[in-house]
């Protein structure tokens, strides 16, 4: 005789929790389509949201101090047209077939144990994201209000697990919400600056780097080769960056009502993303030249806290003020891509993670708290972890582009099934 089962209040609870999709948000299958009813517009909108994250002023800023202001330009140019080719037949694919990044991996040639451990390398790649944004977010904050940078860690961590947790609605309603607030702050500041010092677009034009002469007022700052590959080559580890974007490209229909607005919105929030990403980059590197020129330390001037701090000080005459809003923007801005690189890194940890031994776990919601405590620490121990990770993925991303461009009958992907799924848990 077959013995009872006795299912205690705990696990009941945890297996409410597996049986929640919108916990779970579809980790390691495709997309079912009664899930992808979401419009183009409100998509793309949350798509859009995850190029707010101020790492990009950072490089902008950065590459300018490093190599001027001529190579940086052309440098941000050249590696977003890649970029976006690149990502236009992930989009693709994501769309056709509403597969995340982890599962398009299998198009790769790896197949399920591949993107297994593709998944750990992107998952790792999406942490070590967060902790670079939570760490400017932290910076804000002592800047802002003196609070310690470990308490600082600890609330940029903590602030994005309610808004996460609740898969896609939750974030795209964050997304909305705030975007009007975020698109004004980064508009508003260039426009106080063009009216009341506009020679300041000059002095940055101009500007050839620290340990290079400036041109003549009115010229533009000599190109180098060497000085442009340097810039690219560092743009290009924002190649990853479609990955998260295919993260919420699958909840898209497979078709739209309006053709051109929906691949105008599968473009704006697929690949189509350098579009905003460039000029933020030129726009961090505009204000690491201003702020360069009040006097700023060139170790601060490209600290995205400080770059608005100066961008604000022209709108507001009042330091206080100008700090308290330099502080919301910054907060604003993080939390709308941190909330994008938990979502996205909690789903390739989950898939990363077979269902064994157990047939059910709660994996999206369990990795994402696991992982927020991990952010805290791994922000002290960014780079060598972050070039490592880059240079797979890179590699794991070419990969797959060759693959999705052949013919679909000598392609590796197919549509995912159900046979499908039991057959990645059973190979897992």
């Amino acid at each position: 005789m077959t013995p009872r089962q006795r299912i205690i209040p705990v696990r009941r609870e945890y297996n409410r929790w597996v049986a929640n999709q919108t916990l779970e948000d579809y980790a390691l299958r495709f997309t079912a389509k009664s899930a992808r009813r979401f419009s183009s517009s409100r998509i793309s909108q949350t798509a859009i949201g995850a190029i707010s994250f101020l790492a990009l002023e950072a490089i902008g800023g950065t590459i300018t101090l490093s190599y001027g202001t001529t190579n940086a330009f052309f440098a941000a140019i050249v590696a977003a047209a890649v970029m976006l080719l690149a990502g236009l037949p992930i989009a693709k694919y994501a769309i056709r077939h509403g597969v995340d990044i982890d599962l398009l991996t299998r198009g790769a040639s790896f197949g399920y144990i591949g993107s297994t451990v593709t998944s750990l390398i992107y998952a790792s790649f999406t942490f070590i994201l967060f902790a670079i944004e939570a760490s400017i977010m932290s910076g804000a904050l002592e800047l802002a209000f003196g609070i310690p940078l470990w308490i600082s860690y600890i609330i940029s961590a903590v602030l994005v697990i309610p808004l996460v947790t609740y898969g896609v609605q939750m974030i795209s309603r964050f997304q909305i919400l705030t975007q009007p607030f975020w698109i004004i702050l980064n508009i508003l500041p260039f426009i106080f600056i063009a009216f009341m010092d506009f020679e300041k677009f000059e002095l940055w034009r101009a500007f050839g780097g620290l340990n290079t002469a400036a041109a003549e007022p009115g010229m533009a700052a000599p190109f180098t080769l060497a000085g442009f590959a340097a810039a690219a080559g560092v743009i290009f580890a924002l190649m990853p960056q479609i990955g998260e974007q295919v993260d919420f490209l699958r909840f898209l229909p497979a078709t739209g009502e309006r053709k051109f607005r929906h691949r105008l919105a599968i473009f704006l929030a697929g690949p189509g993303w350098v579009v905003v990403g460039v000029p933020k980059l030129m726009a961090g590197s505009f204000l690491a030249v201003l702020a360069l020129s009040t006097g700023m330390p060139a170790t601060e001037a490209a600290d995205p806290a400080h770059m608005y701090l100066t961008a604000f000080g022209y709108m507001i005459p009042n330091q206080t003020a100008a700090l308290l809003l330099m502080a919301a923007f910054v907060v604003v801005s993080q939390l709308k891509i941190n909330v994008m690189n938990a979502y996205a890194g909690s789903l390739a940890w989950s898939n990363f993670f077979p269902p064994h031994p157990q047939p059910s776990w709660p994996g999206g919601v369990a990795c994402l708290q696991c992982g927020d405590c991990a952010v805290v620490d791994a922000a002290r121990h960014l780079p060598p972890a972050g070039g490592v990770a880059q240079r797979i993925l890179d590699r794991c991303h070419g990969l797959a582009i060759n693959d999705l461009r052949r013919p679909p009958h000598q392609q590796t992907t197919r549509p995912v099934t159900a046979r499908h799924r039991v057959q990645a848990g059973a190979s897992l």
